[in-house]
């Protein structure tokens, strides 16, 4: 049997359309200059901890560049993998809640009710498939790293389906966990799936005001 791999799972930094309540999506949005410090931060705190053997980030700017950061300061490169981009919302993307309530009101009710083989129109991804495509994605990379410590740097639906996977929560469970942007966020993979080690640290922002750190 295979020694467990450690990973860090790191949403990226604040872009202006997190500000902004926008969906992203699959949409490729730029860090802010908030998110560009919070990743700078983040890089310089994950450079003293234990060592890291590898760094894979969805392709999409935001966690590419956030993960560039960190693979500066521990001297790695980032593996670019499309599996770990954020869910794909279809006619959400580029929308802020408010106006996805007002123009598209019954699809925003099972948006919010996280209805699971609910899939929003204009080419989304359902909870199931977003689910199916997560796992699978975290599986193959964690299965190359045993005994190793390995970073993920994705998005807010990714780490939610990863909290998720690691508690046994289902797709439909309320939310109480934070999503906060560059958080430290630390599983443990095995042949098995997921276990939580532990959730949101945010130490590596205290140097930053208070607006910097928001989720």
């Amino acid at each position: 049997m295979s020694e467990p791999t450690r990973i860090l799972a790191i949403r990226h930094g604040e872009t202006a359309w997190n500000v902004d309540t926008r969906l992203q999506g699959h949409l490729d949005i730029p860090l802010n200059d908030v998110g560009l410090r919070q990743a700078q931060h983040l890089a310089q705190s994950l450079a003293g901890r234990d060592a890291i053997d590898a760094i894979y980030a969805s392709d999409l700017s935001r966690a590419h560049t956030t993960a560039q950061a960190i693979a500066q300061a521990v001297g790695q490169t980032v593996g670019l993998h499309p599996g770990l981009r954020e869910r794909h919302f279809g006619a959400f993307q580029g929308r802020t809640f408010a106006e996805i309530e007002v123009e598209l009101p019954e699809h925003a009710l099972h948006w919010r009710k996280r209805t699971p083989d609910w899939t929003p129109p204009e080419g989304g991804e359902s909870l199931l498939v977003l689910r199916e495509r997560i796992i699978r994605t975290v599986n193959e990379l964690a299965a190359k790293h045993p005994g190793q410590q390995i970073v993920l740097v994705a998005h807010g639906g990714v780490l939610d389906i990863l909290y998720r996977a690691a508690t046994r929560l289902e797709l439909q469970a309320p939310r109480t966990w934070a999503l906060t942007n560059t958080a430290v966020n630390r599983l443990l993979w095995t042949a098995q799936g997921l276990s939580l080690v532990g959730w949101g640290d945010t130490s590596h922002l205290e140097g930053l005001g208070k607006d910097e750190t928001s989720a």
